[in-house]
């Protein structure tokens, strides 16, 4: 059940066992959202015409299941999303907040504190990944769209979470991509075999997060991600499922694919595509006072890309304020301001401004209005390129 006091308020608690284990329980969810777009864009080079109207529908499909006492597993599946219409697997994992197999009380005693996290799963990096939408599951977001430059990706992957009286901590390695592979092949190099233990990413996070007062809560973390050689790497190119603003900026190449909502399917994004090298570190900072919320976010990305070793440095800052209102706090109202810049001079600006209504916990219906800039991007849309207009959205999750 959502918890109208703030959509994902949980942050990595949001799947505990929050009830004694009496035995294996099957809990069965699903996502449904769709979107109104109404949106304009423009640009000096030629982009395709933009019509109005229902963008694809998107479902996920969410198995939980309660092993043992502090055992759950999970299995996340798009029924329908921009990328793939069919159904296909996003991931599953394993979340053990006890491990009572092994029978110890020192064991017992050190899970009191820890988690363990293992699968295929969302990689834990930073906590703008919770408050974003995915696929079908819309609700965590106060607005339609996501960051500009969005750090999401699935991978295979262990997490070790610590958390006591306020003070959070984690560790975590992951294969780094969201299609792990043991060989490939370009027509350019031939045959190339890929190593799993040579290309493996670390991640971390830590921070404060505590109910302070009734009405005050205080979180603040910093995340970092590291991967020293990948061929694949995928936090920045993570997402399957694909953007809200359908067909956004797509010039025209007199292709089909000019106007296949799975052909660029992340458009009104940018960043450093697939990675060969990447550090990239997040602060974040949350607070809720009364029907007052802010969430911020600084992060900075460098490396080198995928096949051409182009090196990026890349950095964003967002910050959203939010009110909630009603007897329930079922109104919600709030901007966001999202800005990326690289060391190319090249910028892209975006504002977002919206609000909604949680009908029921698990029903809302949101409305936004988008306008993004880009500059400085001569050599593709010119001196004057962007979007701009209004996002209606309505969303169930059970």
């Amino acid at each position: 059940m959502v918890s109208l006091a703030g959509f994902s308020q949980d942050f990595e608690k949001s799947l505990r066992q929050d009830e004694e284990f009496e035995n294996v329980k099957v809990d069965v969810g699903a996502d449904f959202a769709m979107q109104y777009q109404i949106l304009d864009h423009q640009a000096d080079s030629a982009l395709i015409p933009l019509g109005t109207g229902i963008n694809l529908p998107t479902a996920n499909l969410i198995i939980n299941a309660a092993l043992a006492d502090g055992i759950t597993v999970n299995l996340s599946t798009y029924l329908s999303s921009r990328h793939h219409v069919e159904a296909w697997v996003k991931g599953g994992y394993l979340l053990m907040e006890k491990l009572p197999f092994l029978n110890s009380s020192a064991v017992n005693t050190v899970m009191d504190y820890i988690d363990l996290k293992i699968g295929v799963m969302e990689i834990n990096f930073g906590d703008s990944h919770f408050r974003r939408s995915d696929n079908g599951n819309v609700i965590n977001n106060p607005f339609v769209g996501n960051y500009i430059l969005d750090a999401f990706t699935t991978a295979p992957a262990l997490e070790v979470f610590f958390d006591h009286n306020g003070i959070i901590a984690m560790g975590a390695v992951s294969t780094g991509s969201l299609r792990p592979q043991l060989a490939g092949y370009s027509s350019f190099s031939g045959y190339t075999e890929y190593n799993t233990h040579e290309e493996l990413a670390f991640y971390w996070k830590g921070g404060y997060d505590k109910q302070i007062t009734d009405d005050f809560r205080l979180r603040a973390t910093l995340s970092g991600y590291h991967v020293a050689n990948h061929h694949f790497g995928s936090l920045y190119n993570g997402d399957r499922a694909g953007s809200r603003y359908y067909l956004v900026m797509k010039q025209q190449t007199n292709s089909s694919s000019d106007v296949d909502p799975a052909s660029g399917h992340t458009t009104g994004r940018w960043g450093p595509g697939l990675t060969n090298k990447n550090n990239s570190y997040m602060l974040n900072l949350f607070t809720k006072f009364k029907g007052f919320e802010v969430f911020g976010t600084y992060e900075k990305a460098t490396g080198t890309t995928a096949f051409g070793g182009l090196e990026f440095d890349f950095n964003q800052i967002a910050l959203e304020g939010l009110y909630r209102f009603g007897k329930d706090e079922q109104f919600f109202a709030g901007a966001r301001y999202n800005s990326v810049s690289n060391d190319q001079d090249m910028s892209v600006n975006r504002i977002q401004v919206g609000g909604g209504w949680f009908m029921l916990d698990n029903v809302v219906m949101k409305a936004e209005y988008v306008n993004q800039q880009y500059n400085d991007f001569i050599s593709s849309y010119g001196e004057d390129a962007g979007f701009n207009g209004l996002m209606l959205e309505a969303a169930i999750s059970f």
